[in-house]
């Protein structure tokens, strides 16, 4: 039985099945296979399934008269890429753009239009680098962030809207961005040139922080591998490669969905970490941003005690750790969250319906060794009082370790009811 003789709704059944690229080609076997393969509902299936597209438009967001048409303007616009690695990078804007939309619109409005083709030329010749295939295809998408340098507050110059967020403590201030393509020409000319590392011609400026605390990322066009420069760099091109070597692939292959540099996998793994509430967006004031310390476990550590509340996480400052100080060679910094659960603090079997901070002792290990034991009142200087229903009590500060790793442990001393004004 030729399939001539099948009815309509069994060969739209097997299309679907075949996937977009074989319908197109059966389309072309006769008049009958071409008005089959034209049904519009074949198309928008392929459009959510490869591009999670679920309205006909072009890569610029235009209306398109059929999802057959945006189908096709998709194909041509991104033909010189693998198609998997751009299915790749469109799902990973889109989960962005999605959880930024939902939880972070100030943000999201900073979003640049992607890259055309000549922009991305025109830095590739202008810095004489050929951006690994990853990273041009996440410029198509999104030529970076367009951000209005100001005063948002007394204690910050610089934005918060940073896509990759940031942390403070202390008078430490970082919020980093991603760069847009004029922006990265402009600063690699400024900052890799004064860079005393060899091959330096290889590396280009892609993210950095908007505020006085410079934290800045560069990607090795070469090997396709992110650094974060440390307290070093200006001194002696110190960086930290930001993902491990063995998951870059920069060759392109037929499989090219492990096409993969490291600016895709940071920027992949970013998104998961928003996603899945393990970094979110922090208020303080009317000043929002993304927090980098983590809010879950197993980045976050939560104990409850007669009724408070205590939640710690950490973060690896890089900009001021420095890699020749065998001592305090890496820098984290430690944010300690606390609240009163809704029945209040209780002793005894007593309910107090607050109360007040009065001692801390911190034991910082490293290499099976006490390396700092913070032991005395308050914190930064504050006796905190915890009341059922408040927001939670923040403080920041830090700690240099002599290794990548480390543990911290401690005890916070609560009186019932008040001591103090």
């Amino acid at each position: 039985m030729g399939l001539d003789s099948v009815g309509g709704l069994a060969v739209h059944e097997i299309l679907s099945k075949l996937g977009s690229e074989s319908t197109a080609a059966v389309g072309c076997v006769s008049k009958r296979f071409r008005d089959w393969a034209a049904d519009d509902s074949l198309w928008s299936n392929f459009c959510a399934d490869e591009l999670d597209l679920f309205s006909p438009e072009d890569p610029l967001g235009n209306p398109t008269p059929t999802f057959k048409v945006a189908y096709q303007v998709w194909r041509e616009a991104f033909g010189m890429y693998p198609w998997p690695l751009v299915r790749r990078v469109k799902k990973c804007w889109g989960r962005l753009k999605s959880w930024l939309s939902t939880n972070f619109p100030e943000a999201l409005a900073t979003l640049r239009k992607g890259a055309s083709e000549d922009e991305i030329k025109k830095l590739e010749n202008s810095l004489r680098v050929n951006l690994p295939l990853p990273t041009r295809v996440l410029y198509r998408f999104c030529d970076g962030q367009e951000l209005h340098s100001g005063n948002f507050s007394a204690s910050m110059r610089g934005s918060p809207l940073g896509l990759i967020g940031g942390y403070s403590f202390n008078n430490h201030i970082v919020n980093v961005f991603l760069l847009p393509l004029n922006q990265v020409m402009i600063e690699t000319k400024d900052i890799v040139r004064q860079l005393r590392i060899s091959g330096r011609s290889k590396y280009i400026v892609v993210a950095a922080s908007s505020t006085y605390s410079e934290k800045i990322f560069f990607l090795n066009c070469a090997n396709g591998q992110l650094y974060v420069g440390t307290q070093s760099l200006m001194h002696d091109g110190e960086m930290i490669p930001c993902v491990p070597n063995a998951l870059i692939n920069v060759v392109p292959n037929l499989l090219g969905s492990q096409l993969q540099d490291a600016m895709l996998l940071w920027l992949e793994e970013h998104g998961r970490r928003l996603h899945n509430g393990i970094i979110k967006v922090r208020e303080e004031g009317k000043i929002r941003s993304i927090s980098l310390f983590p809010e879950e476990t197993p980045h976050c550590t939560t104990a409850v005690t007669n009724g408070v509340k205590v939640r710690a996480s950490a973060v690896l400052v890089p900009e001021c750790s420095d890699l020749q100080d065998e001592s305090d060679k890496y820098l984290f910094s430690y944010s300690i969250r606390m609240s009163l659960l809704p029945e209040g603090c209780i002793i005894n079997g007593m309910s107090f319906p607050s109360c007040q901070l009065y001692w801390r002792r911190w034991i910082f290990r490293a290499n099976g060794f006490v390396i700092n034991d913070i032991n005395g009142e308050a914190v930064i200087g504050k006796f905190p009082l915890l009341r059922p229903g408040e927001e939670e009590f923040i403080y920041e500060s830090c700690t240099p370790l002599p290794s990548s790793s480390g543990s911290v442990e401690g005890s916070l001393t609560f009186v019932p009811g008040r001591f103090a004004t």
